[in-house]
């Protein structure tokens, strides 16, 4: 019974410690040379962390969790690009995250955009692949729809 307790423990631990490896940029510089250097698209979660609702459901039931840390870790840089409303920021963030909020039309949260980075004469071009949002069903769904969006733009 010990055995399996510890077993259990550990296989649980490891789930834990996988969801907390992943890293969310918030500087969209660094995070376009993280997608140069390992030739993946970034996924730009625009949210209102402190207020709400959708954002901190989507968080909980999905961007926390350790199958979408798994597929993350494989597939895409996370960009968090924040606007909440008690949580003081830094000016120029703000300023970033207000200017990519207007360059992807995002009018409502959360958003989530795909999208792959070009620096053409020291502009930053952004194509953009698709967008989803909050979706029932957990992480498993979830991911099906980012798969589909990602393997859209493949085709």
């Amino acid at each position: 019974m010990k055995k399996i307790f510890l077993t259990l423990f550990l296989v649980l631990g490891s789930f834990t410690i996988q969801a907390q490896e992943l890293t969310w940029e918030t500087d969209i510089n660094k995070a376009i040379e993280v997608s140069k250097k390992t030739k993946k698209p970034l996924l730009l979660f625009f949210t209102g962390s402190d207020w709400c609702g959708w954002c901190i459901r989507l968080q909980n039931e999905v961007l926390k969790k350790p199958e979408f840390a798994k597929w993350a870790k494989d597939n895409v840089v996370l960009v968090e690009l924040d606007f909440p409303r008690r949580t003081p920021m830094k000016p120029e963030l703000q300023k970033q995250n207000f200017e990519l909020q207007q360059l992807f039309a995002v009018q409502g949260y959360p958003t989530v955009w795909f999208a792959n980075a070009t620096n053409v004469g020291g502009k930053v071009n952004f194509e953009q692949l698709g967008k989803t949002g909050y979706v029932a069903g957990g992480p498993e769904a979830w991911i099906a729809g980012a798969k589909q969006i990602l393997a859209n733009k493949k085709s």
